[in-house]
């Protein structure tokens, strides 16, 4: 989709595009996992815990970090990772609103 083509879409709609994107690999989705668990920032290999190459985790991290949902910390020759809390919350809110917004729908439409 071209950007003049996304002005055509509410912001709300874009945003949620974007999460649902960064969200759309089961990589991605155990690396949010994982460093939820950690509660913490970590500046160590996830590719030891993700069953994939060193190199595809760091794509997988670079998709997650332009979405917004986590955030990378240059420290050395490391990068520290950590959940943003305030972009999950985002999310949280944009997939709900969106989920009952298409419930409520079919609810009418089909009843």
């Amino acid at each position: 989709m071209t950007y003049s083509k996304l002005k055509n879409f509410k912001e709300d709609q874009q945003s949620l595009a974007k999460l649902a994107k960064a969200l759309s690999h089961p990589a991605r989705i155990a690396i949010l996992q994982y460093l939820a668990l950690q509660k913490s920032c970590i500046s160590g290999d996830i590719s030891r815990e993700i069953p994939l190459s060193r190199t595809t985790v760091s794509q997988h991290l670079q998709e997650l970090k332009e979405a917004g949902l986590i955030d990378g910390e240059v420290t050395g020759v490391k990068v520290c990772y950590c959940i943003n809390a305030e972009a999950l919350m985002k999310c949280r809110q944009l997939l709900e609103c969106f989920l009952k917004s298409i419930s409520e729908y079919k609810q009418t439409v089909c009843q």
